[in-house]
């Protein structure tokens, strides 16, 4: 069994999105996999909240999944750093229609 697996951190902003492969010890969590990637230097703007993180899309600490914090990582996740919404959904629908917001 390898000593180091191949994970993915992921930041998207709406103008420029970035995908980082990393190779971290076996037994690292979420949030370690972040803070290993150096992923903040790209996107000093974004508050890495380990509340705001998930795997493939699912949020972690909800349905099931253990927080950021405890999480381990498993070869070929993907950790996806999730950001506020600035606008409301349905404003944003309505705008991208050409609707009146």
């Amino acid at each position: 069994m390898p000593d180091r697996i191949e994970v993915e951190v992921a930041c998207a902003l709406p103008e420029r999105q970035h995908i980082l492969g990393i190779r971290v010890p076996r037994g690292t969590t979420a949030l370690a996999a972040v803070t290993m990637s150096g992923i903040a230097v790209l996107f000093p703007e974004v508050s890495i909240d380990p509340a705001r993180l998930g795997i493939f899309g699912r949020l972690l600490g909800t349905r099931g999944l253990p927080p950021a914090d405890r999480y381990l990582v498993c070869p070929g996740d993907r950790v996806e750093i999730y950001r506020p919404l600035v606008a409301d959904p349905k404003d944003a629908r309505r705008r991208r229609a050409g609707g009146v917001a």
